[in-house]
């Protein structure tokens, strides 16, 4: 199992079940896998009734969340974040690259009725980035790598904000404390792991996770926020070892299939100029809109904190790894847009087209900068 651990792998098994999906929502088939999507599976005896689609974006992707949260506080803690000095630069860059293309969404879709999709070109697939940077980043520096970890799981903190922010509605707050309560005892729990009773309390940890995600979905906070206090909650070691042993599922299983499912979208038989103005206003703000924020936030970034400044062709590198928003720009746009479900299929076609772009941006500037560093190693006495 360990080569889906692999940044490549991981990146792979992405784009594969994205482009699968597009191809059997296109084919005589689609319409029954769509309708198979639909159908709702109830817990008998709870509340809780959501369609085979939302079990996958609610449920299995509040795993995904469990394990970035972990990795999160991992980096806060111990990791390339642990200090204001480390965190300043590459928080600088992950602002600008969502300032920036919320900006040139909302220049889109200003009038249109649909600016409350700004988000969605504001996340970064760290799984798609590293996967591009491993392909053809061979001689770049390790710092180059830190950096854009560093800025991608900031862009993710800054994502998990306006997820549990502005997509929330009618709050529940009684069943938001009784959430608070079960992230917590998950937590006291998870330092507990190492005791000699160890197989009773991992089985209530799992049973408390389960009903705390239940809890927060019913509250009205998008469920995925319950992996992400989860996540966060947990102690280091449990975590470190937690995470090691969900890495396989979420890289191979969880996000495959979210990807897969998301990308369930019947191509719109409509004229380009019929395209709706979020479709323009996401496909433009992920390649271009993220270049200009990354690159200009990394650039300003250069006069604080500690560390060289970097050059511009880096920074354009950077910005274009950043565009890749995939997953979470998928969810963000689920959510954006329930309400619009041919808005939400043009906007899908958008992340995928404009994360595409990005993909394919990145990949040359990757390879260009890393014949630079090669060169500049073989010319080094």
């Amino acid at each position: 199992m360990s080569f889906i651990r692999s940044e490549r792998v991981a990146a792979a098994l992405l784009l594969i079940a994205a482009a699968a999906g597009l191809l059997v929502a296109n084919t005589p088939v689609g319409p029954a896998v769509l309708a198979f999507q639909d159908i709702h599976l109830a817990v008998p005896g709870t509340p809780l009734d959501l369609s085979i689609g939302h079990w996958i974006s609610d449920g299995l992707l509040a795993i995904f969340f469990f394990v970035v949260a972990m990795e999160l506080k991992h980096e806060l803690s111990a990791g390339h974040l642990n200090t204001v000095s480390k965190a300043i630069r590459p928080a600088i860059a992950a602002l600008g690259g969502v300032i920036a293309p919320a900006l040139v969404f909302i220049a889109f879709t200003a009038g249109s009725g649909y600016e409350r999709g700004w988000p969605i070109p504001t996340a970064t697939d760290i799984a798609f980035a590293l996967g591009v940077l491993a392909v053809f980043g061979r001689g770049i520096p390790t710092r180059f790598r830190i950096f854009i970890l560093a800025l991608a799981i900031l862009d993710d903190i800054i994502a998990i904000v306006i997820i549990a922010i502005f997509f929330t509605s009618d709050p529940n707050l009684t069943y938001i404390a009784l959430a608070a309560i079960g992230v917590a005892t998950f937590g006291i729990l998870s330092r507990l792991v190492g005791s000699r009773y160890r197989v009773v309390v991992i089985i209530a940890m799992i049973a408390i996770a389960l009903v705390t995600w239940s809890l927060v979905y019913l509250s009205g906070i998008h469920a995925t926020i319950a992996g992400v206090a989860l996540g966060l909650v947990m102690a280091k070691i449990p975590a470190r070892t937690t995470r090691h042993s969900l890495e396989p599922a979420t890289n191979g299983i969880i996000l495959p299939i979210f990807a897969f499912s998301a990308a369930l979208v019947a191509i719109p038989q409509v004229a380009i100029s019929e395209l709706a103005a979020p479709f323009w206003g996401i496909l433009v703000a992920l390649p271009i809109g993220k270049i200009i924020g990354i690159a200009l936030g990394g650039w300003l970034s250069g006069f604080v904190g500690k560390g060289d400044k970097l050059e511009l062709s880096s920074l354009l590198t950077m910005g274009a790894l950043g565009g890749i928003g995939f997953t979470v720009s998928l969810l963000m746009n689920e959510l954006a847009f329930a309400d619009h479900p041919e808005i939400a299929d043009e906007g899908t076609l958008a992340v995928l087209l404009g994360s595409t772009i990005s993909i394919v941006i990145a990949a040359v500037l990757v390879s260009r900068l890393a014949s630079k560093y090669r060169a500049s190693e073989e010319n080094t006495p």
